[in-house]
């Protein structure tokens, strides 16, 4: 059970992340309100999109590790 919560942020995370890469547009308003002292950019959005496809890489290598 432990790995298919890694999975599934595996896969939240990748889909976070090149939604953010390709329709940075539709995800202004949400990053609107999670980022609210500051004005939410294309710049920042591609930038939390990069890091969250990271973050799904560095997650799949500990599944991989944690499966062997």
């Amino acid at each position: 059970m432990n790995d298919f919560g890694l999975c599934l942020l595996v896969q939240l995370c990748l889909a976070f992340g090149v939604a953010g890469l390709f329709w940075p547009e539709k995800l202004m308003p949400f990053f609107e309100v999670l980022m609210f002292p500051w004005a939410a950019s294309h710049r920042s959005i591609r930038a939390n999109s990069v890091a969250a496809i990271g973050l799904s890489v560095l997650v799949f290598a500990r599944l991989l590790a944690g499966a062997s």
